[in-house]
């Protein structure tokens, strides 16, 4: 994948995890860009630690790779930082 494919599925995984997380409004484009990516990691790492898929492509089992490595991220930074002020 191209670096505009990473940006891309970056963008769409780090977005659609900060709905999911309730982050959205906190979050800006950019902010979801870099989540995703580093999702994108991290989702790679847990399915390689587990036998599953990987990321091949610009395809839908890239993204939901993506999305839940940005799931996971976004809910160990939840942990680490609530209680604190916005």
């Amino acid at each position: 994948m191209g670096i505009i494919s990473w940006i891309i599925l970056g963008g769409l995984a780090g977005w659609v995890a900060s709905i999911i997380m309730k982050k959205n409004g906190s979050m800006g484009i950019l902010a979801n860009i870099v989540v995703g990516i580093i999702g994108g990691f991290i989702g790679g790492l847990i399915m390689s630690l587990i036998g599953g898929w990987e990321i091949t492509g610009f395809n839908i089992t890239s993204f939901l790779i993506a999305l839940l490595g940005a799931v996971v991220l976004l809910a160990l930074v939840n942990m680490f930082t609530k209680g604190r002020a916005s």
